[in-house]
């Protein structure tokens, strides 16, 4: 037996285990009374930065620990001419934090106060810190957001900084924070001139798309690439904008929808009209009862005259400051109405709609070899959209269709799709129409819930009979400002009795078709 190492019995290493717990539990607790107790006497000295320190270097994320630690430094600044190697000191105390966890939310945040605090900080020192803590974990988003913070703050060269996000694309391409930061580098360095709304000009995009392509190509089963072709493509969250908007001085009823919800409460918000003073009131009410944000707003029970005037504008003004405008066309001496065609991704030219159908064919061509690549089926849906979306809808269809089973636990995100590039199709025809306000059908669509329902809001009648609408959707009907006929005919999986629901939340309606 002599020589042989002791290897402890499982039970005894769990002792040790729990007793070295009960240790730190033990030291933590004093630890942190103490502290506690300082902070009540304000006793902000060198006791509290030794004790602050020495909890903080084993756990970097109490952000109390933190705010104690600044207040000390404050205090020492004031009294101390040479403020530099204080904030030096907590720089390199933070480093040494950050190798216990670099990813502490509180950690890099004390780094950048100490750096803005610090009398003459050394930029160029934190990029290269930069560099060396992206090499350890490059796909560290934490470290990508400081980066961003340090390099303004360096000058360093737009130019160069997108050098770096592909040479750490081209490393590993699963690096979402690369790409997402590439996002906001190209729109800056390589503007589109012709079309404002898009993000980059043509020349670049197909450089983009040559570089997406090889990524994803490389690894189908990576979404990093397909995100950043999404947002190539224009399918990203839609900028805020007002969607439509409808005055009837005979109802007296109105109402504004806009892109993303909004807060007409909000004490710096603000919606004028050009044809009136009297709708600029606080008396706004949000479609969704429930909440302060809302994608539709209405107006009920004003007295109005419209104005003799050639053109008609709602302006909203946001929280920020900044206002966003809407035509309308009077259709009759009581009646304006607005409505701006929803996005459905950009409008390509010859060139780049050549790569999309080539990167099309590419994905036609993987599915053959991988027919149940989620990525690939999406991202086909996606290029198809985006090369004709009116000839391809039903292959589209197909593809979504198909995602719902390779990839069940996102089955309802695959079905909204559906919903909203069924409904895309059906607006554009209504708005084409002569009399977009009488009737719109979106009947015989497969919907499951309502989608686009803020251009909805300025609709009289509307044909949702032949779906596969949910309960929990009939919620959206609120949205339903205008309508005052409304078939909900052929929906079995709506239960039969939903009157009082949909009357509950349709401000304006009169028919309620539920059966032929």
């Amino acid at each position: 037996m002599h020589g042989r190492l002791k290897v402890r019995t499982s039970a005894e290493e769990a002792a040790r285990k729990q007793k070295e717990r009960e240790q730190k539990a033990k030291a933590f607790r004093a630890g942190m009374g103490r502290i506690l107790l300082k902070k009540v006497t304000d006793e902000l000295d060198d006791e509290m930065m030794q004790l602050t320190g020495k909890i903080l270097s084993a756990n970097p994320d109490i952000a109390t620990l933190w705010n104690l630690r600044r207040r000390c430094i404050l205090k020492f600044a004031e009294s101390d001419g040479e403020n530099q190697k204080l904030f030096e000191d907590d720089l390199r105390f933070t480093e040494m934090c950050l190798q216990v966890n670099p990813k502490s939310y509180c950690a890099w945040h004390h780094r950048c106060w100490c750096l803005e605090n610090c009398p003459s900080p050394d930029w160029q020192k934190e990029v290269d810190l930069c560099i060396k803590y992206l090499k350890f974990d490059e796909r560290n988003f934490h470290c990508w957001d400081y980066r961003r913070y340090v390099t303004e703050k360096a000058n360093v060269p737009l130019s160069k900084e997108l050098e770096f996000c592909t040479e750490k694309i081209q490393n590993n391409f699963s690096n979402y924070s690369s790409w997402h930061y590439r996002s906001k580098l190209l729109p800056i360095l390589y503007p589109s001139k012709e079309d404002p709304s898009r993000p980059i000009n043509e020349e670049r995009l197909l450089e983009e798309l040559e570089l997406v392509l090889t990524a994803a190509f490389t690894d189908p089963n990576d979404s990093s690439a397909w995100f950043y072709q999404r947002w190539l493509l224009g399918y990203s969250r839609p900028e805020l904008d007002i969607a439509a908007f409808r005055v009837d001085v005979s109802r007296k009823l109105a109402t504004v929808a806009f892109t993303r919800p909004v807060n007409l409460k909000h004490e710096k918000t603000k919606l004028s009209f050009s044809f009136s003073n009297q709708l600029g009131e606080d008396n706004w009410q949000s479609a969704s009862p429930d909440d302060s944000y809302s994608i539709t707003w209405f107006l009920k029970d004003f007295e109005l005259e419209l104005a003799d005037q050639p053109t008609y504008s709602v302006t909203f003004t946001d929280e920020d400051g900044k206002s966003y405008s809407l035509e309308a066309q009077k259709l009759s001496h009581q009646c304006l109405i607005a409505i701006r065609k929803p996005k459905c991704g950009y409008e390509f030219g010859t060139a780049v709609l050549d790569v999309l159908k080539a990167q099309l064919a590419n994905c036609e061509q993987l599915l053959e070899y991988e027919p149940d690549s989620k990525w690939t089926l999406l991202t086909a849906s996606l290029l198809m959209k985006a090369v004709d979306r009116t000839g391809n809808h039903a292959r589209i269809l197909q593809h979504l269709e198909k995602l719902q089973i390779v990839d069940p636990m996102r089955m309802g995100y695959y079905q909204d799709m559906m919903n909203k590039w069924s409904v895309e199709l059906r607006l554009e025809r209504w708005l084409d129409g002569e009399k977009p306000l009488e009737k719109l059908d979106l009947s015989e669509l497969k919907l499951n819930r309502l989608a686009y329902e803020q251009y909805l809001a300025v609709v009289d009648e509307i044909d949702l009979s032949g779906n596969e609408l949910l309960e929990q959707s009939l919620q959206k009907c609120c949205h339903l400002v205008f309508c005052r006929k409304l078939s909900l005919v052929g929906n079995p999986t709506l239960p039969k009795e939903i009157e009082t629901t949909v009357k509950q939340f349709c401000v304006s309606l009169e028919t309620l078709k539920l059966v032929e």
